[in-house]
């Protein structure tokens, strides 16, 4: 039979410590939307020509799909950790719901279909967000540490 082991006289962990500068934090906030939104628009430019040639207007399509990706994620990140839990949740809910549901309609499918997928990949989103912040945020929305 297993028993729990004591846990009188161990010692308490703190918080983790901080080992980046503020400059790299500052960094990776503005890089990751960045090489998110080059990955996305990549991925879009790849759907909507099917395995076809290459050509100056798909690569344009691509890095327009990028600048606006990454420049709605920036937004997202920056104003949904302000917001409630619900609202929170919501949030990130729309967002993917509608990138997603836009790299899916540059494949060709019907509109029925990408509708679909899209409210089923956001249903997910929303359920997964909101247990996440449910879980991890007080009433107020702040942190629980």
């Amino acid at each position: 039979m297993t028993q729990a082991a004591p846990t009188t006289g161990m010692p308490r962990r703190g918080p983790t410590p901080d080992i980046f500068s503020p400059q790299t934090h500052l960094m990776g906030r503005l890089a990751f939307p960045v090489v998110t939104g080059l990955i996305y628009g990549y991925w879009a430019a790849a759907n909507r020509r099917s395995g076809g040639p290459i050509t100056g207007w798909n690569l344009l399509f691509g890095f327009v799909t990028a600048v606006v990706f990454a420049l709605v994620l920036f937004a997202v990140l920056t104003i949904a950790s302000r917001l409630r839990r619900e609202v929170h949740a919501v949030m990130w809910t729309a967002f993917m719901g509608i990138a997603f549901g836009f790299l899916y309609s540059q494949s060709g499918e019907s509109i029925l279909r990408c509708v679909a997928m899209s409210l089923s990949v956001a249903a997910v989103t929303f359920i997964v967000m909101f247990y996440r912040f449910y879980t991890h945020e007080d009433a107020a929305g702040h942190r629980i540490r």
